[in-house]
């Protein structure tokens, strides 16, 4: 792999694991034009990962350092008994609901009746494929649950409004996530780790937003989620690189660029991210996953029905 590669590779994670458009997605897109074995860039990728780790622990670093304060206190209020779930401050429920968020996560590890594998296991072999007819299927669903979480959002903001005009009091849209809320963006979290193409970010946003929460509480949520997800991806990608016989074949070079491309990009992802969701602009990822989807969903049944990789030539291997 070259360090422009690499450099393209870091801007492609960067920008994709922040914007509602699916970061295995594009690196499975991306890594398929460029012709390069994605089993062979295993420690690449987990190193883009962290890369993109850097970006979010850099941007929310202050909301991280006080629920890491927050957390301790819990902890001495838990022991001591004096602990109350329905007097907890926001930072106290956000790290509840946090905690809460990253269970269903152990649902990757279920084994798979009937076969010697376990649900991560199915999720490596769809992000393996030489062609990317799921990809792009996951992308299209992207795209109807960003559009399905912009009409409740603003449905729910209008009720909102109404409902203070004749009251008041605000009601409409929530500001802290409730048990169940957390559970449903964990279950689509999972769903995102399994499906290349259905993106984290985007699908978590749309289910918080599904469930009345207020867009910008829902998508920081959804990043600060994002962080042990990360890692743990990183992690797992990390023991499989270290098992594959090739799975660390890179340059020291290419990595350290990479990762730079997408800690920068990362960071500026995060802003863009946020300022699309205040300006009420998403709808152009609506869009964008939808044309994407729908070409490669064309493009994947012609390499299937050709046998051939149409960017690089190469035979596609079943």
């Amino acid at each position: 792999m070259s360090i422009f590669d690499a450099i393209i590779q870091g801007i492609v994670q960067g920008l994709t694991e922040f914007l509602p458009v699916s970061s295995s997605g594009h690196l499975a897109i991306t890594q398929h034009i460029l012709g390069t074995d994605g089993e062979g860039n295993l420690f690449f990728n987990v190193m883009l990962h962290l890369g993109t780790l850097v970006a979010v622990v850099a941007f929310y670093h202050k909301l991280i350092l006080s629920l890491i304060k927050e957390f301790v206190s819990l902890i001495k209020d838990i022991f001591t008994g004096k602990f109350k779930w329905s007097k907890m401050n926001y930072e106290r429920n956000l790290i509840m609901m946090l905690i809460i968020g990253l269970l269903p996560l152990f649902l990757l590890f279920i084994p798979i009746p009937g076969t010697d594998m376990k649900v991560k296991d199915f999720a490596e072999v769809l992000s393996g494929s030489p062609v990317l007819l799921v990809t792009a299927i996951s992308l299209l669903v992207t795209s109807i649950l960003l559009f399905v979480g912009i009409k409740l959002n603003k449905r729910n903001t209008a009720v909102g409004g109404k409902h203070l005009k004749k009251s008041g009091k605000a009601s409409g849209v929530k500001e802290s996530y409730t048990v169940l809320d957390s559970i449903c963006v964990g279950l689509m979290q999972v769903a995102a780790a399994i499906f290349p193409g259905l993106s984290r970010s985007g699908s978590t946003l749309a289910v918080g937003e599904m469930r009345g929460i207020d867009k910008q509480k829902a998508l920081d949520f959804t990043f600060v989620l994002g962080i042990p997800s990360i890692l743990a991806a990183a992690l797992l990608e990390g023991v499989d690189a270290i098992k594959s016989p090739g799975g660390m074949n890179v340059e020291l070079g290419a990595v350290i660029a990479g990762v730079i491309a997408s800690a920068v990009v990362g960071y500026l992802a995060i802003i863009i991210f946020k300022w699309f969701l205040k300006s009420d602009k998403m709808r152009i990822f609506v869009v964008y996953t939808a044309i994407v989807g729908i070409v490669f969903i064309i493009i994947s049944l012609i390499e299937m029905s050709a046998g051939v990789n149409i960017f690089s030539g190469m035979p596609i291997k079943w």
